[in-house]
């Protein structure tokens, strides 16, 4: 066949002295398999299959991923893995096998079916980076026959392509393949818009090339004059999806967007670069941050160039890109133009890097089980990176806009993230709020006491960060609540003189467990410390398990089980002082905070709320949010010692509005030993002075007599608890 022989012809003008049988073994399996399919576009499956061979062909890879790339259907259609393993070797098996995706299974959702396709197919590319550049060209040339499907499956497949495959190409850096998919992609998720462009930049096509010619010129005598000769100058209109995306993002008409046109300089040695942008810059102003040196500090994926933005001839904005030859090459192919599995050539450090890079990304999204979150996860991690800064060992690290040293941290290794207590920025200490600028050398401190912490998923911007913590904060949380759980189930087990363990024996928790729609004793004490399942619910699930196989029948009443609790109450009342600051029901101080709508101190009468997987919520017994919520979830609780620590109050203090008053209201809540947290101060319309306060004290005695001063002062009108 024609299309096998051509095949072949472009495999030996790189593979030279390779046996290509293989080549041919694998069209025959495709002809035997493939020869009554049809591709979706309703073209024969066989000419599908070696378009994306020939793909693969093109972007010169080894023999393998292009028998990959005949063979990547063949599985669906009753070829075994073993079957290939046998006739092709192991790499041809892993990679068709990771192309292939998994149809068979169904899941609860449309969502978690897509995430768990792309899980599988991440995991295959971490073990061979091959299945992704066998994907790649199998989904570009799906997208260029797209045209054929229904509306709804063209935008389902398109926005998967500019989300997930096209921001893949460019981590491989393969620029060719991204931009294409990008265009082909915004073709039909925006038809008007894309057609609008279209015609609108065919229109001013001519105009358009004259100024490419005339630039071109000017930047070659330029440079001659600085006896720089120029390998060539190139000048390539923008391709479409990037000038839509200019124009959405900075909101401007298509008119202002003056750099539509992107030149390049290729030059010989990397000294030239450097050179070539000193003569641009002497001739055109560069526009301020604009100028990036991706030579001496290469992208994660090894592109090199310089980068620069000017006010070029006619005062139009031009970008100018200035590198060498190789650069190019690898700007345009990215991994396929060093490939490390062709003609026996060693793996190198850049390779290395990169590979690395996708499996750590692989590592962190094992870590998300929630499909959305995973998906989520995944497009913000392949999110074009705009800030680039540097590990003390010159390593090169990318992140999003607004990234901190949290992030920094989490991109070096999670254990860095989880203990990350500080950072310094080119030596100097700096707050884990810091935004990361380009060109800045990080140094993470750390510490073993550290641990990820809520209020971090405010400051993070990387989704490998954002998930990690996450992760972390699920895991600690399920522990506080098995424990809690743990503890409660046994003080309730203790009125039946039974524990978990004898009901394990009896064959008691299996019932138990059925009757809370519990998977396993642990799913089970997890639900009741999160406050899923409630304590009344749990009293009366043991009451028809245990009275239903007790031999005596004796049954114990809600009235008694509450008689109980108050028994427990007293006891704990009369504990060692020196325990924790709060006593749950007979359980211990875990998974415990104070609410903050109501703050309650140690001496005010207070009450917990089981919540949906926070834990026991303490309110002041009177609290208008605790009397809205649902009675079945409160929980008995008393304060016990009083720790080292304040207690967070608010106080409204209204006073005659006078010189030093706002002096004197502090200097007399410092004297009684309370700590200001924040205070405000605004002056009403009836001239008078009001303060917000927010401070700390030792609890309700503290707070009543610092309020008596405080109403004692001459100036002071009202002072109250909020």
């Amino acid at each position: 066949m024609a299309g096998q022989e051509g095949l072949r012809t472009l495999t030996k003008t790189y593979l030279h002295g390779v046996d290509l049988k293989p080549i041919d073994k694998a069209w025959d399996l495709a002809v035997a398999v493939h020869s009554e399919r049809q591709h979706f576009s309703g073209t024969p499956y066989l000419e599908h299959v070696l378009n994306v061979a020939n793909t693969l062909a093109s972007m010169h890879l080894d023999l393998d991923t292009i028998v990959a790339g005949l063979l990547h259907g063949v599985l669906k259609e009753g070829i075994s893995h073993a079957e290939l393993q046998k006739e092709f070797g192991d790499s041809v098996a892993i990679i068709v096998d990771g192309c292939t995706r998994i149809t068979n299974v169904r899941y609860n959702s449309k969502l978690a079916h897509q995430a768990e396709n792309v899980r599988k197919m991440l995991l295959a590319i971490a073990v061979d980076i091959r299945v992704l550049l066998v994907k790649l060209a199998d989904r570009l040339q799906d997208m260029c026959l797209l045209e054929t499907v229904a509306t709804e499956r063209q935008r389902e497949i398109a926005r998967e392509t500019k989300d997930l495959y096209a921001p893949l190409a460019s981590r491989l850096g393969i620029d060719w393949m991204k931009r294409e998919l990008e265009d082909l992609a915004f073709q039909y998720l925006y038809p008007d818009e894309y057609l609008d462009l279209v015609t609108r930049l065919e229109s001013s096509l001519e105009e358009r090339q004259r100024y490419v010619d005339e630039v071109i010129k000017i930047f070659q005598e330029k440079l001659a004059a600085s006896k720089i000769k120029p390998i060539r100058v190139i000048g390539r209109p923008k391709h479409l999806y990037s000038i839509h995306r200019k124009l959405v993002a900075q909101k401007i008409p298509l008119e202002r967007v003056y750099d539509k046109v992107a030149f390049r300089i290729i030059v010989d040695t990397v000294k030239e670069c450097y050179e070539a942008l000193g003569v641009i810059h002497a001739n055109w102003a560069p526009v301020p941050g604009r100028i990036k040196d991706f030579i001496s500090v290469p992208k994660a994926n090894n592109y090199q160039s310089m980068h620069t933005t000017v006010v070029g001839p006619r005062d139009h904005f031009i970008e100018i890109q200035i590198r060498t030859e190789e650069m190019n090459r690898i700007a345009q192919e990215g991994v396929a133009a060093h490939w490390a599995y062709k003609e026996g050539q060693n793996v190198t450090e850049t390779d290395t890097r990169l590979f690395k890079d996708l499996k750590n990304l692989v590592k962190t999204l094992q870590e998300v089980e929630d499909p959305r979150e995973f998906l989520e996860t995944v497009h913000g991690e392949l999110d074009t990176p705009e800030v680039y800064a540097l590990t003390p060992a010159g390593e090169v690290k990318e992140f999003p806009k607004h990234a901190c040293p949290i992030d920094f941290a989490y991109s070096i290794h999670t254990e860095v993230g989880d203990h990350c207590v500080g950072a310094k920025v080119n030596g100097k200490l700096v707050p884990l709020k810091y935004s990361i600028q380009n060109g800045d050398i990080l140094e993470i401190i750390t510490s073993s006491s550290q641990h990820p912490r809520r209020g971090w998923l405010k400051l993070v911007k990387t989704s490998k960060a954002r998930a990690r913590i996450r992760f972390w904060l699920r895991r600690a949380d399920r522990v506080k609540a098995l424990n809690l759980g743990r503890e409660i189930c046994e003080k309730e087990l203790k009125k039946y003189d039974t524990t978990l363990k004898r009901m394990v024996k009896s064959g008691q928790l299996k019932q138990l467990l059925k009757d809370l729609r519990s998977n396993s004793l642990d799913d089970m004490l997890a639900k009741v410390g999160s406050g899923m399942i409630a304590i009344s619910h749990l009293i009366r699930a043991l009451q028809r398990v245990l009275v239903a196989q007790d031999s005596v029948g004796q049954r114990i009443t809600a009235e008694e089980s509450v008689s109980v609790r108050q028994a427990h109450l007293e006891t704990a009342r009369k504990r060692d002082r020196s325990g924790p600051a709060i006593c749950i029901d007979g359980v211990e101080d875990m998974l415990v905070k104070i609410s903050r709508c109501c703050n309650p101190v140690p001496g005010d009468s207070i009450m917990g709320f089981i919540t949906s997987g926070r834990g026991i919520s303490v309110h002041k017994k009177e609290c208008v949010n605790l009397q809205a919520t649902d009675p079945q979830r409160w929980i008995d609780v008393e304060w016990t010692a009083i720790r080292e620590e304040g207690h967070r109050v608010e106080l409204k203090v209204s006073a005659e509005n006078g010189k030093g008053v706002f002096a004197a209201i502090s200097s007399a809540i410092g004297a009684d030993d309370a700590n200001i947290i924040e205070i405000s101060a605004r002056t009403t319309p009836a001239g008078t002075a009001e303060f917000h306060i927010v401070l700390e004290v030792d609890g309700l005695e503290h707070l009543q007599l610092l309020l008596q001063h405080l109403r004692q002062m001459e100036q002071v009108i009202t002072a109250r608890r909020l």
